[in-house]
């Protein structure tokens, strides 16, 4: 009446459960193209960015405090960053999330 017949498809249909997996499989693409790839390549500039600070450079830390960087310890991951005159304050490198400006190397402290 208002039921159809169903009838059962054959095993034969091999191709088919290939184009079945072919959207999931697209969209992991898209993803690893559109999200993951640029997240990595973010991670890597701000691992080297951190590497590469030194004395004198501003940084914004992840509490959003702006310093300036005192000491950097060779071998540590802390840093000494002054964030008033006179107040200095040991942080970790990895709580680090901008560099504003470079500050002067630590063998030519007379130039700015």
């Amino acid at each position: 009446m208002f039921i159809s017949t169903a009838w059962a498809q054959g095993a034969e249909g091999g191709g088919d459960a290939f184009l079945s997996l072919m959207p999931i499989v697209l969209i992991f693409v898209v993803f690893y193209f559109l999200i993951i790839r640029p997240q990595q390549k973010k991670a890597k500039q701000h691992r080297e960015a951190i590497a590469a600070v030194r004395r004198g450079d501003r940084v914004t830390t992840g509490g959003g405090i702006v310093a300036t960087v005192v000491r950097v310890e060779e071998g540590s991951d802390e840093i000494i960053v002054e964030i008033a005159e006179g107040i200095r304050v040991r942080v970790k490198k990895h709580t680090l999330m901008d560099i504003q400006a470079k500050g002067v190397p630590a063998s030519d402290p007379g130039k700015k």
